[in-house]
């Protein structure tokens, strides 16, 4: 992994990016990619766009959501603590005692999230879980008319947005779901790019390549809906992250056996055309790019889902990232995953040509 896609992948982290406030993450996005793409554009929705290769091309379309989950203030009580509701799907119990950042106009207002103390809790506060209502944000406001200066109804709201290196190439830290797979896509297609000599010979791209930062997966899958309305992709390909059963609880009965650094995971499924799959199969092993192998059996809860429904249909791939603990504020992923699965789609765009079919064989 080059130094400049390992420092893409650091800030991005860092950078917030809940569901319908992405521009910040973004403008990241378009100042990596900037110079390796022949045309990058942001579209009404919010999606980024960055495209190379030929415009007679099959139009090959990657898409890795940058949206995360995060919070929305709703509410500040006249002692000038903050309530929130949710974007995306969180597990309140994730949210206790937890520090955490409002994003104003003005910038990042720290904050932290809690409840009454264990020592105050009724026995039957202490049996039972905690809901979303009985918690608060507290920015250290003396007054309600304090609080109102600093925050607005409707800034969003973010785990504390760090990166915490762990042994053996391993990151955790949130939004990994799914900056992983936005940082996959954007740089496979710098990798194929800069190896294409602007796209001429043998060696170069001979499709039309749309790499797409989507927004709002998390909320419904709205932003790879859009993308596709737009470009109108002949393939497409989607990467998210999926649940690693290599630690504690996890059923690889029904998870299968996924771990972090085991490489990319390639899904077989009704959701994926059984031609993409086995491309990127064949291609993981003529590049030994060690992958791993998962199965689903019903529409993908992510961008795959839209995307294979497009207009009449479109040829859909699925490659997820292995993650730990999704979220949460301490989701794990491994490097060499990500810099794998960039390595495959760079792969799989170089090889597409005009005349590959994917249309389904017959028995």
């Amino acid at each position: 992994m080059h130094d400049s896609a390992r420092r893409f992948f650091e800030q991005a982290i860092a950078t917030p990016s809940p569901s319908g406030y992405e521009e910040p993450i973004q403008r990241l996005v378009r100042d990596y990619i900037t110079g390796h793409a022949d045309v990058v554009r942001v579209d009404v929705h919010g999606n980024l766009i960055a495209e190379s290769g030929p415009q007679d091309g099959p139009r090959l379309l990657y898409a890795g959501h940058c949206d995360q989950i995060g919070m929305l203030v709703s509410y500040i009580d006249e002692l000038g603590y903050v309530y929130a509701q949710t974007i995306g799907g969180w597990d309140p119990q994730q949210l206790v005692g937890q520090a955490m950042s409002i994003w104003t106009a003005g910038g990042e207002v720290p904050a932290v999230i809690s409840r009454k103390p264990i020592h105050l809790l009724t026995q039957k506060e202490r049996g039972e879980v905690v809901q979303l209502e009985e918690l608060w944000l507290d920015i250290g406001a003396a007054s309600a008319d304090q609080a109102a200066a600093a925050i607005r109804i409707g800034d969003p709201v973010t785990l504390d947005l760090r990166l915490r290196p762990l042994m053996n190439h391993i990151v955790s830290g949130p939004g990994m779901d799914n900056k992983s797979g936005m940082w996959t896509v954007i740089e496979a297609l710098r990798r194929a790019t800069d190896r294409s000599s602007g796209g001429e010979g043998d060696g170069g791209l001979h499709c039309h390549l749309h790499s797409v930062s989507t927004v709002q997966e998390e909320i419904g899958l709205r932003g790879a809906k859009t993308a596709a309305g737009g470009i109108n992709p002949d393939v497409a390909i989607a990467v998210d992250v999926t649940h690693a059963s290599d630690c504690p609880t996890i059923d690889k009965n029904r998870q299968g056996d996924i771990k972090l650094g085991g490489g990319p995971v390639i899904f077989r499924g009704p959701n994926i055309n059984p031609k993409v799959a086995a491309r990127l199969i064949e291609l993981a092993e003529a590049n030994s790019i060690p992958y791993q192998l998962a199965a689903i059996g019903r529409a993908t809860p992510n961008d795959a889902n839209v995307l294979q429904l497009h207009g009449g249909g479109v040829a859909t791939g699925l490659i997820a990232i292995p993650n730990r603990y999704m979220h949460s504020a301490v989701e794990a992923i491994s490097l060499d995953d990500i810099d794998h699965v960039a390595e495959l789609l760079a792969e799989f765009a170089l090889a597409l040509r005009g005349d590959d079919d994917f249309i389904p064989s017959a028995p």
